[in-house]
């Protein structure tokens, strides 16, 4: 008998829509042509592009020019932080940001210290949430950049963004950037509201396919191309417009606008009744970050004596798919940065795991993981020598 597959991991990915999938496929056969040929095959596919620029730039209030379509939000976190920086280097060298990053810029806040810039790195206290004092505080002469997400995407907590927006737009050189991936198309954005001058985003966390993001960049803010070699997306990246790619982010987008009251509603309503069947049925979880200020649809939850890593694979061996983390992370067995942020012992940090929903899961999708998951649970207590200790 074939057991019950659920996805729980629509942070990590999400599945395509049909919807998506449909447009993408006609603009492989129709539209093949090179944006950058002047002959009408080539701006056949320019004017799909300028149609789904427009949508994606829709998505967070933007403008159409503003929108530069990279491969990911791992290469727009690049451009923005690594071009922000080199075209303001005269300015200074200090960039402000906070531990629970995605690694994508972690990571490049890391090289920048190795190549002489100062990077300060704030604290998310208990609740996973950055305090606007701190980064005023953290404030200096010199700083250029501040680099906050929107949404974390281990435990979902949302970052006072328009807040430390409204602190940028008073200092003249420094700029604001925010890694929106997970927040895009799960909440009603507007950059002007924000008051950031970069913001990213990616298609796959937005029911279209892998290999295509974005960057907003607001107008008159310079940035250092890292792609070179070619003139495509105002100079800012170089390289053969993936025309069936920006057409799938230009249709999910527009889908996700249309219909975010409802998807939004549809996640929330899955992951409450998730974690009330959780806290119901298992003894000694905890639940990670602010249990408000999140998105609706990720619920991340420690389990005592046990290993996050174990009851992930006895839940994928039940047809459950859930996380540990940052799926850039995976096949690590360090402890979530995320999580220990949050002043947690390294056990409860290795004991938690990430659900996520998504608008194709149902109500039964609830009560099967929650069963396999009580399960799993007991049997793992049952032979880890954690319980033993304590």
């Amino acid at each position: 008998m074939a057991i019950r597959r659920v996805y729980l991991d629509n942070s990590a990915t999400t599945p395509v829509d049909s919807r998506v999938a449909a447009a993408m496929s006609r603009a492989v056969v129709e539209t093949f042509g090179n944006a950058s040929s002047v002959h009408g095959f080539g701006q056949q596919a320019r004017a799909a592009i300028d149609r789904a620029r427009r949508e994606v730039a829709g998505l967070i209030g933007a403008k159409q020019n503003e929108i530069v379509f990279t491969s990911g939000g791992t290469e727009a976190n690049n451009l923005a932080i690594r071009g922000l920086c080199e075209a303001t280097a005269s300015h200074g060298r200090h960039v402000i940001t906070s531990a629970i990053e995605h690694p994508s810029v972690a990571g490049v806040c890391n090289e920048l210290e190795k190549r002489g810039g100062e990077v300060t790195r704030l604290p998310v206290y208990e609740n996973g949430i950055v305090r606007v004092d701190d980064v005023e505080k953290a404030l200096r002469s010199d700083t250029v950049l501040i680099t906050i997400m929107l949404a974390n995407n281990e435990i979902g907590t949302i970052q006072p963004i328009s807040e430390i927006g409204s602190l940028v737009r008073e200092k003249k050189n420094l700029w604001l950037h925010t890694d929106a991936v997970q927040a895009a198309g799960r909440l009603q954005l507007n950059v002007d509201e924000l008051g950031c001058d970069l913001l990213t985003m990616s298609a796959h966390k937005l029911y279209a396919p892998k290999g295509i993001g974005a960057l907003y960049v607001r107008r008159g803010v310079r940035l250092h191309g890292q792609n070179v070699g070619g003139h495509q997306e105002r100079e800012r990246r170089a390289g053969t417009e993936n025309v069936p790619g920006i057409v799938a982010f230009g249709e999910a987008a527009k889908l996700a606008r249309e219909e975010l009251p409802q998807r939004s509603a549809h996640d929330r309503m899955l992951r409450d009744e998730f974690e009330a069947q959780v806290r119901s049925r298992i003894k000694d979880v905890v639940m990670n970050g602010d249990r408000e200020q999140r998105l609706g649809h990720l619920s991340n939850i420690s389990f005592r004596f046990i290993e996050g890593e174990g009851l992930l694979i006895n839940l994928d061996l039940e047809g459950v798919a859930v996380s540990t983390g940052s799926a850039c992370s995976s096949g690590t067995l360090e402890p979530s940065p995320v999580i220990r942020a949050l002043g947690v012992n390294d056990e409860l940090a290795r004991g938690s795991i990430r659900f996520s929903f998504g608008k194709d899961n149902i109500e039964d999708d609830v009560d099967y993981a929650v069963g396999v998951l009580s399960h799993a649970v007991e049997r793992l207590r049952a032979l880890s020598p954690l319980t033993l200790v304590t």
